[in-house]
């Protein structure tokens, strides 16, 4: 019966504006009316991954809660951990409307959102009332119209730092002008390294994760591994949305914006087993993109990440998701005889070079 109201749901959500849709999933959440399974754990599925003990190595990427407005619930959805942003020092207002697309035929998604979000200040007063029994994350973002867009990194740590139990640097969403330019070595140590001091002036340090494109060489990769380990970063978080829109056939395809979903979980698994071969198990990885099924979070865990994030697949198949993919791998690793998921991580990372 609840599959048959998430399923209403969606069909109705399909039916509006994609935006609409999701401000609306972010209510429904808020007021109860999601059935929610709370933590979802076993031996099989607790692990160390970034400096952080979770309950199960899922977790839910960044963007779906832009604003940490439905924090509390989202902790009670399954995932063994919860990022929400990205935020900006300042409110930023973001691109124009229309600026999500829903590609249905592809089980995708286009946005260019542009870091749209209510500013650090009023994201961090929410995030010190959040429920202290899970783990949350911030992404961190940069002001479009900012003159040091690295040091903006560091202000939003400094001001959420205290409520979380990490952060993100996201250098790697495309739809900010130039943002992917601090990609490069010199440009990315630097910005690193201010955020770095910023998180050794924080109560409590946090581990601190790096958020990288999937449209990268590999020289580019080695690079971004060579910046993360000197500068102390705890794990790289593989990948965020694609330029790409080979083999698209949703009549969106042309959107500009980055894409997420299903066509680009080969791109971006290749991309985690590159990483995980260059860093030889010195910085633990986080995969994202196109994960739908257990068997897809399973798929990238072999080929490196030693956890997983989800998010546009909510969009096609709602919050029932994240317990299916969750129970799906314990099922999984059961099977093939692993006491523990870390032992599996990057058994078949040959296989995706």
């Amino acid at each position: 019966m609840k599959r048959l109201f998430e399923k209403a749901g969606l069909k109705l959500a399909h039916a509006m504006d994609p935006e609409r849709a999701h401000g609306l999933a972010l209510r429904a959440l808020r007021m109860g009316l999601v059935d929610l399974p709370g933590s979802i754990t076993s031996d099989r599925l607790r692990c160390h991954v970034g400096g952080l003990d979770l309950p199960n190595p899922v977790g839910l990427a960044a963007g779906f809660d832009k604003n940490a407005v439905a924090v509390a619930p989202l902790l009670r959805a399954g995932f063994g951990f919860v990022e929400v942003g990205a935020a900006t020092p300042r409110p930023q207002l973001g691109n124009p409307r229309p600026r999500l697309f829903r590609l249905t035929e592809d089980r995708a998604a286009i946005n260019r959102f542009g870091f749209n979000n209510d500013g650090a200040q009023a994201i961090a007063a929410r995030l010190a009332d959040r429920p202290r029994d899970g783990i949350a994350g911030i992404n961190l973002g940069a002001n479009k119209d900012s003159d040091d867009r690295a040091a903006d990194y560091a202000r939003v740590l400094a001001s959420i730092g205290p409520h979380v139990d990490f952060a993100t640097v996201n250098v790697s969403s495309p739809n900010t002008e130039r943002l992917r330019d601090l990609q490069g070595k010199a440009a990315l140590t630097a910005l690193l390294d201010g955020v770095m001091t910023a998180r050794a002036a924080l109560p409590r340090p946090i581990p601190i994760f790096l958020k990288i494109a999937p449209d990268l060489t590999r020289g580019e990769l080695s690079d971004i591994a060579t910046a993360a380990l000197e500068t102390g970063i705890s794990a790289i978080i593989a990948t965020n949305t694609t330029l790409s829109r080979e083999g698209l056939r949703d009549a969106q395809r042309d959107q500009a914006g980055g894409l997420s979903g299903a066509p680009l979980f080969d791109k971006s698994t290749r991309v985690l087993a590159q990483l995980f071969e260059i860093t030889q198990g010195q910085v633990d990885l986080i995969g994202v993109g196109g994960i739908g099924s257990a068997k897809q979070a399973y798929a990238k865990i072999r080929a490196g990440a030693s956890a997983v994030q989800l998010y546009t697949s909510l969009v096609f198949g709602g919050m029932s998701v994240v317990r299916d993919v969750v129970h799906g791998l314990d099922r999984l690793l059961e099977r093939d005889g692993y006491a523990n998921v870390q032992q599996a991580v990057g058994i078949d990372m040959k296989e995706w070079l």
